[in-house]
């Protein structure tokens, strides 16, 4: 089961008597407050990125911030209000890379109930090919296929999203994709993709370490 976050106190009045129940016509606990009734939802987060390409190579950065600090990922973050998938991915790609991401187009979506999680991927070009760390990355650097580092990748998701991407480049075509990442009851994390195909997720960090 998924860790869901709980307020500690109602964001309606303050009150610190939340409890978990069901609500009348629901079928699942929410948090609900004792005291002005409120049913506070926690729903999933959406992550938006990009891989980038420019000239055969794939634009990486290097993560100035926990989680998986050190470790490298395409840009990407979680979608703020106002926005579409599409704006928080060039954004992201903006705030990590300083690189104006062009031509993006919806590439694969996967769903992380582990985490509450739907992770949204688009491929793209970058302008003139100029990126430089943000704030939030040590290095970026651009990648030719052969030397991504496949071991030092900061989340499954990202390095199911390569693995496709190349793929789908050798093969002259780009599918959407659709799939799951998630937990299995023998506690092995797998990749479920929509088309049938199951396989162990790569880079199992939460259960590793």
């Amino acid at each position: 089961m998924a860790f869901t976050p709980a307020h500690r106190f109602c964001p309606g009045c303050g009150s610190a008597r939340l409890a978990w129940r069901v609500p009348d016509d629901d079928d699942r606990e929410r948090q609900i407050c004792d005291d002005c009734g409120s049913i506070h939802y926690h729903n999933p987060r959406n992550v938006a990125g990009c891989i980038c390409e420019h000239e055969g190579r794939i634009l990486l950065c290097r993560r100035a911030i926990e989680p998986r600090h050190g470790f490298w990922t395409v840009p990407a973050g979680f979608m703020e209000n106002g926005e579409s998938l599409a704006t928080a991915a060039a954004r992201e790609t903006r705030e990590e890379a300083n690189a104006v991401a062009e031509g993006i187009q919806l590439y694969a979506v996967f769903n992380l109930p582990h985490i509450n999680q739907v992770y949204v991927l688009f491929r793209g070009g970058v302008a003139g090919g100029h990126a430089n760390a943000g704030p939030e990355s040590l290095e970026t650097a651009w990648f030719e296929p052969h030397e991504l580092p496949w071991d030092e990748l900061a989340f499954p998701v990202i390095h199911e999203g390569l693995r496709l991407y190349l793929a789908d480049r050798d093969a002259g075509h780009f599918p959407v994709h659709m799939g799951d990442i998630e937990r299995a009851e023998s506690g092995v994390l797998v990749v479920r993709h929509h088309d049938g195909t199951e396989r162990p997720a790569e880079l199992d960090w939460r259960r590793s370490g």
